[in-house]
């Protein structure tokens, strides 16, 4: 039984974005229901780029019903301002998604998920990583990072919600 609405974490990307749909459960205990990627084809105009992550999220938002949204703000500092508006297009698309299916979306800063996850709000992707196999009882760090962020966004969300979980 859960405790709390089923959570939809999303780290977007205009190539990859990663989702992970995880529960709460009564004993304070975490389920990852699903973790994956969205992959766009690099060759694809943006707008088909941005059909496709669409697309992939609607199936995503139908199939597992989340209760609500845990999306990964932009960094606000990019080398690269075209990379910056390309994910900027990117999370727009996961948003648009989200309301369309009538659900409330949390937006948090990276530094913040990493503080929720490992308390260092400078964690490196590796120790994001191995956090979320520790509290997830997984044999394995969980892999691409897409998915590991993912799943980062959803229990940065969980703790965010005043559940009792602590994952460091």
């Amino acid at each position: 039984m859960t405790v709390m609405p089923r959570v939809l974490g999303i780290d977007p990307g205009l190539a990859v974005s990663g989702y992970a749909v995880l529960d709460c459960l009564e004993n304070a205990s975490l389920h990852l229901v699903e973790g994956g990627i969205i992959r766009t084809h690099p060759e694809a105009v943006l707008e088909q780029r941005l059909k496709q992550i669409y697309s992939g999220l609607k199936e995503i938002l139908a199939e597992f019903k989340p209760g609500v949204v845990a999306v990964e703000e932009l960094f606000t500092s990019y080398k690269n301002p075209r990379t910056a508006l390309q994910m900027a297009h990117a999370r727009g698309v996961c948003l648009l998604a989200a309301a369309r299916a009538g659900l409330k979306v949390y937006h948090y800063p990276a530094t913040r998920v990493k503080q929720s996850v490992t308390g260092v709000g400078g964690a490196t992707k590796e120790q994001v990583q191995r956090m979320i196999q520790s509290a997830l009882g997984f044999a394995e760090p969980p892999r691409p990072d897409h998915i590991a962020d993912a799943i980062a966004v959803a229990l940065c969300h969980i703790s965010h919600a005043g559940k009792s979980v602590i994952f460091y």
